[in-house]
């Protein structure tokens, strides 16, 4: 499904990448591990088109993602991909249901689908009690649950996750790990997660380990 060729990329004189080929199939759950400043988030940027490789190919289901720009790549990011990030990311002022919703919003869904489809994904999730509630309402694991959902919101072919339970309490890390895998069982999820967390990375149906700018084996 996701399939990189010869990645590399630097800052400077600060190599990060050094040839990355990766492969990860349809409704795989894979961790990338290594040490601080090994490359995963900048693998994982370039993986989700926030980033452009100086150099190989990224591919999803055939698309050479490399070869977009502007306004369709854009469009692509938003159709196929969901993340999820550390630190949530939900704006402020909107409540659950409408930082879930905005996603949908861009990529041209009327309000009804769009609030429709994430109350649903907010009841999965066990959120039907705080649609209207904002962020400074929310505990954290309530926060990246919503985060969660947000990045579903769109059906995407792929989520990507960094260091998405590094700051959870131990209660709800554990709550989002096993969340992962049924996002996997209910709806077909492919997941790449970067993440420190030993446990988390040991549940994976991979793990691959970055070192240096290169991926020295994967299990």
């Amino acid at each position: 499904m996701i399939k990189t060729r010869g990645i590399t990329k630097s800052y400077g004189d600060l190599k990060v990448l050094k040839g990355i080929d990766i492969e990860i199939k349809e409704r795989e759950v894979v961790s990338i591990v290594g040490a601080s400043g090994a490359g995963k988030t900048t693998l994982l940027q370039i993986i989700g088109t926030l980033d452009k490789p100086d150099n190989g190919t990224v591919t999803f289901n055939g698309t050479d993602t490399s070869r977009l720009r502007g306004k369709p790549l854009s469009a692509f990011r938003n159709s196929h991909i969901g993340f999820v990030f550390q630190f949530h990311q939900l704006l402020p002022e909107f409540t659950a249901l409408e930082n879930v919703c905005i996603p949908a919003y861009i990529a041209g869904k009327s309000k009804a689908e769009a609030e429709a489809r994430a109350t649903e994904l907010l009841g999965f999730l066990s959120l039907t009690e705080r649609l209207g509630h904002k962020p400074s309402e929310l505990s954290g694991g309530e926060q990246q649950r919503v985060a969660v959902a947000r990045a579903l919101i769109n059906n995407p072919s792929v989520i990507l996750a960094d260091e998405p339970s590094g700051n959870l309490d131990s209660e709800n890390k554990n709550e989002l790990h096993k969340l992962f895998f049924r996002l996997r069982d209910s709806f077909g999820q492919t997941i790449v997660i970067v993440t420190h967390d030993t446990q988390l990375a040991n549940m994976s149906d991979r793990i691959l380990h970055i070192k240096d700018g290169l991926i020295i084996n994967g299990s």
